[in-house]
């Protein structure tokens, strides 16, 4: 199994939370754009199962691009179950689905305990080791991490990492500890809007569930922010670091960065005021200037 994500792809909440017509006929159009993969995005306390049968219609719609859902929660969805759906799934659909998984928030989800050891285990029943079900196998299954721990066990047991909510020295920091070979794909959370004031305010409403979650903001303090810049909403500091804004030209280089910074893949996140809609001609507007090659690989 080979799964391809191209060098940049769609991190979206509107694929998880919006309408399903809508979003098949979004997943079309983002794969003629060029698209390399669509992330279906999902935020703190919102549908945390990852749902399959949404994926499963996006795959349907399309006919390359990879499908992802971001973080399906091991609190929320069994591995017996997930790999009994996986299975269902006919071939064509499983060789473009990377299933995205996390262990979620310590504040919204009631079960949170021993994250570490939990999604070990949780990794032992989707390798099938107990022999009570089909395995999914390695290659199609991506971690949402942050911390070197959690990186270094994506590296040995996935494809690789999805962290989000990064900044570019993040992403340096990530490949050195995964070395060459897993794969790393972090999110990046776009504004395009130039007005400072306004690109600003769109921003932290996109990042005010992340705010109150330890587990973001304990990788933010390692980054090297202070607990200033988590006050009050988040600092300009906190927010020009996180989101890249401004023109077209800023934006794309600010994604670009993370190529350069050791990033197999970049899942682009448009942050608009409709937090559940489909920015499709913001999707349009950084098509071709994004436009890479399919084949993953750092530029």
């Amino acid at each position: 199994m080979n799964l391809d994500p191209g060098l940049v792809g769609i991190w979206s909440l509107a694929f998880t939370h919006g309408d399903r017509g809508a979003a098949c006929e979004a997943a079309a159009e983002l794969e003629e754009l060029g698209y390399g993969t669509l992330w279906l995005g999902g935020n703190p306390g919102g549908n945390p199962r990852g749902d399959l049968v949404t994926t499963a219609g996006l795959l349907a719609a399309t006919s390359r691009t990879v499908v992802a859902p971001a973080c399906v929660s091991v609190w929320h969805q069994s591995a017996p179950a997930l790999a009994s759906t996986y299975q269902a799934l006919p071939a064509r659909m499983r060789n473009r689905l990377l299933l995205g998984l996390g262990v979620g928030h310590p504040k919204t989800d009631q079960d949170y305990h021993r994250p570490y050891t939990s999604l070990c285990a949780y990794l032992d029943e989707l390798d099938g080791l107990d022999g009570s079900l089909a395995p999914i196998p390695r290659a199609a299954r991506i971690l949402g991490a942050h911390g070197p721990r959690m990186t270094w066990l994506a590296a040995t047991r996935a494809a690789g990492v999805h962290p989000h909510l990064t900044t570019a020295g993040h992403t340096v920091r990530t490949r050195e500890l995964l070395g060459d070979g897993p794969l790393l794909a972090p999110s990046v959370s776009v504004v395009l809007e130039t007005s400072p004031s306004t690109a600003r305010a769109t921003a932290r409403a996109a990042l005010a569930p992340y705010l109150a979650q330890p587990n973001y903001a304990n990788n933010w303090l390692s980054s090297g922010f202070t607990a200033d810049d988590l006050a009050d909403h988040g600092s300009d500091h906190l927010i020009d670091a996180l989101f890249a804004w401004g023109t077209l030209d800023r934006v794309t280089d600010r994604i670009t960065e993370h190529l350069q910074a050791g990033a197999d893949h970049v899942a682009v996140q448009v942050v608009t005021d409709a937090t559940y809609g489909f920015p499709l001609t913001e999707w349009r507007t950084l098509a071709q200037p994004l436009k890479q090659p399919s084949s993953p690989g750092r530029v």
